[in-house]
Order: structure tokens, then C-alpha cells, then sequence
């Protein structure tokens, strides 16, 4: 494959007898997306995660018991690019409700399932034909936030692992809080550490490490923020350094969503559903943000977004609208080009490059 051409994973809100994961080849050189096949199978896959073997794919089925019928689960697949197949191996209970987060640790051999409407998480080992073993942990969350609403319980809404994988960030929405865990990796087990307190309201949803190791950015879903908190990888603590807004004032009601840093670390992206825009961060040598701008997402309702590895694309899920787009980063205000290409998704929510 070229350089500068790369595939593009989707996932999405579907029924399991409807497309629900989608494969594009992605020119990196014109932003065009070329399908190359869609697979239905899973109930709402709308989140997945690469093994670094690109043999193994792992998605969630974001469903609730009390809604769906089924509890959540996750799903392992096997796939290949020419031409596009996807097939399953197995799939394990999620541990709970609308399981919408998965995080591999760095050996390939864990993944860590996030369960945002029970507020709990679940650790998964994975055997050597890619198969999902039985749950090796569950940790439970407890708590609640000042919104009656979103914050009446525990809603654990990602995972990432910190480098070198000692320890495990878990950003939870319904008691804002980053909660740092010491991670087992020789049995899959995840050990209270500390935790970091968001602002009350807040509502900590995705975060990003920058290549230091030494910063964490993390969206704020409710008040449309995003935290700079710098860790200590050798302690494992996070001490909060900087809030910023996401959006100009006089915006519409909004909710933050996904959160990314330009491969150079130069930048920091961050997507406003409401506002249907992409906020855009210069990052200081410090680590600092200011923000430069917030073009338009090109769509309705920025679930998710990736950036190009080479940094010149972002490539958005857009929900409502249905659609996945592809806008220019630009050295220069505004900072985002109008939309190099659209390809058509229904419930569009998760996009990665699979390499």
C-alpha cells in the first residue's frame, strides 16, 4: 500500500441485521474515501479498537438489558482488507450496560471494556487466535455529580493506558473524576491508586496522553472544557494544571465528545456536539493550550473523529447527520479547511485508521 494511502475503520449505531462497521481506503494525499465494504452483525457497534497484530478487531455492542433485551457485550473479529472481510471468533459479556469504550493494554494481551450506563469497568484477556477470554476483573464506580440527569450515578466513559502501561486512566462522567488504577499485567487486574476531581458539573469523558508522558488532556462532556493535568508516571498521580473552553461565547447548549492531539503534538482537537464545530488548541512547549479557532465539523453532531497520521486530514464521525467527512487542517485561521469529501454512514460514531 502507498504511503500515503490507508484504510479507515467506522463504527456505528445499527441494528445487527444492518451494515454496522465500515471499511473506506483513505487517499492521503486528497482526503477521498473509497468504500470498501460494510459488514452487519453486531447490535451498535459504535466503538472498536485495532490489535496491533491488524489480523484482530474488538467491538463493542453497545446495548442495556433493560432496553435492548441484552446486555452489553463485546465482540472479536477477524478481518482482511483485499478484498474486505469480516468475520466473528467469539464475543464475552461487557460486565455491564452501553459498554462504549475499549483500551488494549500494550502487550495485545488485555482489553479493558468501559460501561457507561452501569459505571463500571471490565478487564478481557485476549488468547492467541484473538479470542475473548472470560472476565479476568470488574471494578465497580460509585458516586453521583450535581446534574440530576447525566450525573445521578457512575458513568465510566473511556480507558487509556498510561505509558509503559503501569497504570490506567479511567474517565468517569457521573462523579467527575479521572481515576488512576495500577494495572496487573500478568493476571489482568486493576488496583484502586488515586483519582483526580474534575470540576463539579464537569463530566470527564475521552482523554488524550501527549507524547511526553508527562500531560493528559482530558474532554469535558458536560461543561464544554478541557483539563491539562500533568502526571507523575513514576507515582502515578495527576495534578490539574489548566482548564479552557471549548467553544466562543454566545454558543448553543453543547456537549464535548472526542479528543485528539496532532501527530507532531503541535495541536490538540477537540469535537462540540451542539455547536458542530472542532475546536482547535496551539499547545505551548509546556503543554499549555490556547485556543486558535472552532471551524465547523462539516456535519451534524461530532460523535467521534481521528486525524490523519500525517496530520494534514481529520476525518469525522458525524451521528445525526449520518456521515463521515473529511476536512483539511490548515497552518492558518480558520484551521480547518472546508470538507475534502463525505461518505454516507447511518449513526456514524467511532472512525480509525486500522494501521
Amino acid at each position: 500500500m502507498p504511503p500515503t494511502a490507508h484504510t479507515l475503520l467506522v463504527g456505528s449505531y445499527a441494528p445487527a441485521d444492518r451494515p454496522g462497521i465500515y471499511a473506506f481506503a483513505f487517499d492521503g494525499v486528497t482526503g477521498a474515501l473509497t468504500p470498501l465494504g460494510a459488514t452487519p452483525l453486531i447490535a451498535n457497534p459504535s466503538f472498536l479498537a485495532v490489535h496491533p497484530n491488524r489480523r484482530w478487531l474488538y467491538a463493542v455492542s453497545e446495548t442495556a438489558q433493560a432496553v435492548d433485551g441484552a446486555p452489553g457485550a463485546v465482540w472479536a473479529l477477524r478481518y482482511d482488507l483485499a478484498p474486505w472481510r469480516l468475520e466473528p471468533i467469539n464475543a464475552q459479556p461487557s460486565g455491564g450496560d452501553h459498554p462504549c469504550h475499549l483500551a488494549l493494554d500494550p502487550s495485545g494481551r488485555w482489553l479493558i471494556v468501559s460501561n457507561y450506563t452501569s459505571g463500571s469497568l471490565a478487564v478481557l484477556p485476549l488468547g492467541p487466535d484473538g479470542a475473548l477470554g472470560a472476565m479476568a476483573d470488574h471494578v465497580q464506580h460509585r458516586g453521583h455529580g450535581p446534574h440530576p440527569e447525566r450525573q445521578e450515578g457512575p458513568h465510566a466513559h473511556s480507558a487509556a493506558f498510561a505509558p509503559g502501561g503501569r497504570f490506567v486512566l479511567v474517565a468517569d462522567l457521573g462523579i467527575d473524576q479521572i481515576l488512576v488504577y495500577r494495572f496487573d499485567a500478568s493476571n489482568g487486574r486493576l488496583t484502586a491508586h488515586t483519582h483526580a476531581e474534575a470540576r463539579p458539573g464537569a463530566g470527564p469523558r475521552h482523554l488524550a496522553f501527549h507524547p511526553n508522558g508527562e500531560l493528559v488532556y482530558v474532554a469535558n462532556e458536560l461543561d464544554s472544557t478541557v483539563g491539562v493535568y500533568a502526571f507523575d508516571a513514576a507515582a502515578g498521580a495527576l495534578r490539574e494544571r489548566q482548564v479552557v473552553e471549548t467553544l466562543p461565547p454566545g454558543a448553543p447548549a453543547n456537549t464535548v465528545a472526542d479528543i485528539h492531539l496532532s501527530p507532531d503534538a503541535a495541536r490538540l482537537y477537540v469535537s462540540n456536539r451542539g455547536h458542530n464545530s472542532l475546536a482547535v488548541f496551539a499547545v505551548a512547549p509546556d503543554g499549555r493550550l490556547a485556543r486558535m479557532a472552532t471551524p465547523p465539523c462539516g456535519g451534524d453532531w461530532p460523535r467521534n473523529f481521528a486525524v490523519a497520521p500525517d496530520g494534514r486530514f481529520l476525518i469525522v464521525a458525524n451521528q445525526y447527520s449520518g456521515e463521515v467527512v473529511v476536512v483539511p487542517a490548515l497552518e492558518s485561521l480558520p484551521a480547518l479547511g472546508a470538507p475534502a469529501a463525505r461518505a454516507p454512514v447511518p449513526g456514524a460514531a467511532f472512525v480509525a485508521f486500522e494501521g
